[in-house]
C-alpha cells in the first residue's frame, strides 16, 4: 500500500472529510446547546387591536425555551394561537437575538348563536372571545346548526345586498334545523324566507318581495311585524297584534 501514492492520497482526503464532518457536527451541537445566544427581543410587526400584552406575557415564556438557534418556532406559534383573539401567528428569527411575530387577529362581523361570547369572523369561522357589551350589541346576530356559520354568513351578506335596495339592513339571519331561513330587519320586521327549493329559490322569493316593497309594504301606515315569503305566487303579512295574515 505504501507504494501506491494515489491510494494514500485518497485515504488522506477521506480522513480530512471525516474530520471536517466531525468538526461541523460538534459545532452544530455547540450552537444548539450554548446558553450565550438567548432570544432577547420579541417584536410584533403590526399593532394589536384585541390581544392584550398581559395575555402574550402569560403564554410566551413557556414557549421561549432554548437559544436563538434551538428555539422551536412552531411552539411559539402554537402558544400564540391559543389566545382567544389570535386567528393565525407567523414567527421568524431576526439575527442576532430576536423574533419577529405577525399576528392575524379575528375580525368579528357578527355574534353567533345564543352564547354570550361566540362570534363569527370575516372567514365564517366561529371563535369565542370577550368584547365590550356596547360593541357586541352593535354586531348582527347569526344563528344556525353547528358547522353552518360560513353558510349563514354568506347568506347574511347576500340578504344585505338585496335589502339595501329598499334602504333596510338585516340585523339577524337564522337557519333552522330544518334549513329554513329567517331574516330580521333593523325596522323590526321579521321575514320568513323558508327553505331553498330548485324551482322556488330563496333568491327569487326575496327579489319578488323587494320589487313590490315600495308600493305594497313601505307605504303602509304601520309596517307588518311578519312577512311570510313561503308561498309560490305571493306572500303574507301580519301586523303586530293582528292574528290574521294579509
Amino acid at each position: 500500500m505504501w507504494h501506491k501514492p494515489q491510494l494514500l492520497n485518497a485515504i488522506a482526503d477521506l480522513l480530512l472529510l471525516v474530520g471536517a464532518a466531525a468538526l461541523l457536527a460538534a459545532g452544530a451541537v455547540w450552537v444548539v446547546r450554548v446558553p450565550s445566544l438567548p432570544v432577547k427581543q420579541v417584536v410584533f410587526v403590526e399593532p394589536l387591536a384585541h390581544v392584550r400584552r398581559g395575555e402574550i406575557e402569560q403564554v410566551l415564556p413557556s414557549a421561549l425555551r432554548g437559544n436563538f438557534f434551538s428555539l422551536d418556532l412552531e411552539a411559539v406559534r402554537v402558544a400564540l394561537e391559543q389566545l382567544p383573539w389570535v386567528r393565525k401567528a407567523y414567527v421568524r428569527r431576526i439575527w442576532p437575538a430576536g423574533l419577529e411575530v405577525r399576528v392575524e387577529e379575528h375580525q368579528p362581523v357578527a355574534r353567533w348563536g345564543e352564547g354570550y361570547a361566540e362570534m363569527v369572523n370575516s372567514h365564517g369561522e366561529v371563535f369565542a372571545a370577550l368584547l365590550p357589551e356596547s360593541e357586541m350589541a352593535r354586531l348582527p346576530l347569526l344563528v344556525g346548526p353547528p358547522g353552518t356559520a360560513q353558510e349563514v354568513l354568506q347568506r347574511f351578506v347576500s340578504f344585505g345586498k338585496s335589502f339595501s335596495a329598499i334602504g333596510e339592513t338585516p340585523v339577524q339571519v337564522s337557519l333552522s334545523p330544518r334549513l329554513a331561513w329567517q331574516v330580521c330587519l333593523g325596522n323590526g320586521m321579521r321575514i320568513e324566507v323558508g327553505r331553498e327549493h330548485p324551482k322556488f329559490t330563496v333568491g327569487s322569493r326575496l327579489q319578488r318581495f323587494v320589487e313590490v316593497y315600495p308600493t305594497m309594504v313601505g307605504n303602509l301606515p304601520v309596517l307588518p311585524a311578519v312577512v311570510d315569503l313561503r308561498y309560490p305566487n305571493g306572500f303574507a303579512m301580519k301586523v303586530a297584534g293582528d292574528g290574521k295574515g294579509k
